[in-house]
């Protein structure tokens, strides 16, 4: 009778290891699925970044992640005619673009511009990017903040749009974003790169800028 009890208890010990060894090996797994998604990154941007005055498909977001190969996750938030003082064709700002799009999950944000802004005090400016900004990293605390100020089709841009470019780049130091300056590295101060309209880029000047934020973020 003993013998038979001890059996039994041993069958049972054994059961339990096994479903142990299960469900520490089903726990072991769960983040190696969970790093195979692809990095996410969130473009907050104007018509500069949704591909106005050519196409969605040739906008430099979508080059990029067409470059990347899969190997992040784009999401573009950019609204034509939007900035961060500056309400775009659906009354979006960067800030609120910004609020609708970035996830815990985000690594990386990118404000691209702009010079919708420009006509705007530097302190309102300053205080709206500082705004946006603070919100994005308190959503995604662990994300990269970076700050590319406007660009322009010269070498010699307007004192307007130096202001945007000085007050976004005080807002960058504040919160501690990188900021990139378009300006200063003449991005896109080429006859080829302005479309017809005289304020958009044509498609060579999306490539132009798909090939200065591939450098920016490291790709």
């Amino acid at each position: 009778m003993k013998r038979w009890r001890w059996r039994l208890f041993g069958g049972v010990l054994a059961m339990a290891v096994a479903i142990t060894v299960v469900v520490l090996a089903v726990g072991q797994t769960a983040p190696s699925a969970s790093a195979s998604r692809p990095p996410s990154l969130v473009i907050v941007g104007d018509s500069l970044s949704t591909g106005f005055g050519t196409s969605p498909d040739a906008a430099w977001p979508h080059l990029l992640a067409e470059q990347t190969r899969g190997r992040l996750n784009v999401v573009n938030a950019s609204e034509n005619g939007a900035g961060y003082l500056t309400g775009g064709d659906n009354n979006g700002t960067f800030g609120s673009n910004a609020v609708a799009a970035v996830t815990p999950d985000t690594q990386t944000v990118v404000f691209f511009g702009s010079e919708n802004d420009m006509g705007g005090t530097a302190s309102d400016l300053t205080g709206a990017a500082v705004s946006a900004l603070r919100s994005a990293h308190t959503t995604a605390p662990d994300a990269r903040l970076i700050v590319v100020g406007p660009t322009a089709f010269t070498n010699e841009p307007e004192p307007d749009r130096l202001a945007v470019r000085d007050a976004l780049k005080a807002a960058a130091a504040q919160t501690h974003s990188r900021f990139v300056d378009p300006l200063a590295e003449n991005w896109l101060a080429s006859p080829q790169y302005v479309g017809p309209d005289g304020d958009h880029p044509t498609v060579a000047g999306q490539q132009q800028l798909a090939k200065e934020m591939m450098r920016v973020l490291g790709l």
